[in-house]
């Protein structure tokens, strides 16, 4: 039924012109506004979509996760620019990157409506 649809993700927040400032400004992604709506446009052709929503509760999920080629990098990246990164455990290094041996290396930070992302080493 849904083998040819194009799919996408979307989630809330509680101020518009502050994801656009964070996921445009400070993330660098194409940001596009229309309707009080925000279109995250990703790499891989499907959007993510950003709607208001006034009684906004952060989602208990990773709501984007960003694969990258230099985990590090990009972390000292995004500390240089404000951004803070979440610790859930004593595991996490001194950037806030966890690194399991079960998986890949991957650090948490939130947006300012407070939705959790997520960066992992590719």
């Amino acid at each position: 039924m849904f083998k040819d649809t194009k799919a996408f993700s979307s989630f809330s927040v509680n101020d518009i012109p502050a994801a656009k400032e964070f996921y445009g400004g400070k993330l660098g992604l194409d940001v596009a506004e229309e309707n009080r709506l925000l279109r995250l446009n990703v790499a891989g052709g499907n959007p993510v979509m950003v709607y208001p929503k006034d009684n906004h509760v952060p989602a208990e999920h990773t709501v984007l996760n960003f694969p990258v080629d230099d985990i590090e990098k990009t972390v000292r990246e995004l500390a240089g620019s404000g951004v803070t990164f979440e610790r859930y455990s004593d595991d996490h290094d001194e950037l806030g990157i966890l690194r399991d041996p079960r998986g890949p290396a991957i650090a948490w930070f939130k947006d300012p409506a407070g939705n959790t992302l997520a960066i992992i080493q590719e």
